[in-house]
């Protein structure tokens, strides 16, 4: 089965696809968007273009499964993106997938900016990766 991945953020939301076959994962792009129509054209476009079967959304669930605002905020995006595409969508915990992405880029010698640029995919593929590994275990539910 194929999956995009989202890394949904503020300002930035980064995609990586990846497949559980390979049990590979990498990065493909950063919608560079506040804007939900714009983000939700930027995903249609990464769906048609990666042919996913299937999406995961990173939610930033905090200690104890807390689930605060930016978790709804992403939580609804799964909503939406189910409703919007009729594929189905894993929402699964991001936790550290940022600093995963930082310590990745640490030794790169990229520019700060181009740090900044790259890490929301990073971080959108760290997701990914963590999906893949625990539904290959049996781990993960929807």
């Amino acid at each position: 089965m194929r999956y995009l991945a989202i890394d949904p953020g503020d300002k930035r939301t980064g995609l990586a696809v990846g497949d559980d076959e390979t049990d590979q994962a990498g990065p493909v792009g950063v919608i560079d968007s506040s804007d939900d129509a714009t983000l939700l054209r930027g995903i249609r476009d990464a769906i048609d273009e990666h042919g996913p079967d299937a999406l995961v959304v990173g939610v930033p669930y905090g200690a104890d499964g807390f689930v605060g605002p930016r978790a709804k905020k992403s939580l609804a995006l799964a909503t939406l993106l189910r409703e919007a595409t009729g594929l189905e969508v894993f929402a699964h915990d991001e936790t550290l997938t940022s600093y995963e992405a930082d310590d990745l880029m640490r030794q790169s010698g990229l520019t700060h900016k181009q740090k900044k640029a790259r890490r929301d995919a990073l971080a959108a593929t760290a997701i990914l990766r963590d999906f893949l590994t625990l539904k290959g275990r049996g781990d993960h539910g929807q």
